[in-house]
């Protein structure tokens, strides 16, 4: 097995991640921050939580790669095999661990922490859609509860019907 070459790959995968991840929240695709979760699991600062946050996030994507690496030399590495244990990992931080986050973080609400809690971060929930509808991307449905506002023409703007 090439040691240098996973370690080197799961770097490279990570920081790829990790940029995507922030590109779509700042493209308003999502609200969910990783980094800063993550990082304020060790700081309150936000900034330096970000920071901290990238480097956890580095360092837990090394150990998925020794995970993944490990499969790879034990089974005969095949794109299939790659994208089952891809899927599954997905299926597993999304069901499980982003659900289970609140209860371990120290600065996330929970669902029943109630009105007295002094939490910074919503908690993420099933599939992280209390960060948003698109960030497990679904099509065509809204939320129970979530409808469409009408809009409401800014005064003097033109609408359907033409001036007044």
């Amino acid at each position: 097995m090439d040691w240098a070459g996973w370690a080197l790959f799961g770097l490279v995968a990570t920081t790829v991640l990790t940029a995507v991840l922030i590109a779509a929240q700042m493209a308003g695709l999502t609200r969910l921050d990783l980094p800063l979760v993550l990082g304020t699991l060790v700081t309150t600062d936000p900034d330096r939580a970000r920071v901290a946050g990238f480097f956890l996030h580095l360092a837990a994507g090394q150990v998925f790669a020794l995970g993944y690496a490990t499969t790879f030399a034990l089974l005969e590495a095949t794109w299939w095999l790659g994208g089952s244990l891809g899927a599954l990992h997905v299926a597993v931080a999304l069901t499980v661990l982003l659900p289970l986050l609140p209860g371990v973080h120290p600065r996330m609400a929970s669902h029943r922490a109630g009105p007295a809690s002094t939490a910074v971060l919503e908690p993420p929930g099933l599939f992280a859609l209390n960060y948003g509808v698109q960030t497990p991307r679904r099509r065509g449905r809204r939320p129970p509860g979530l409808r469409r506002r009408p809009r409401v023409p800014a005064a003097g703007a033109l609408t359907c019907a033409g001036p007044r």
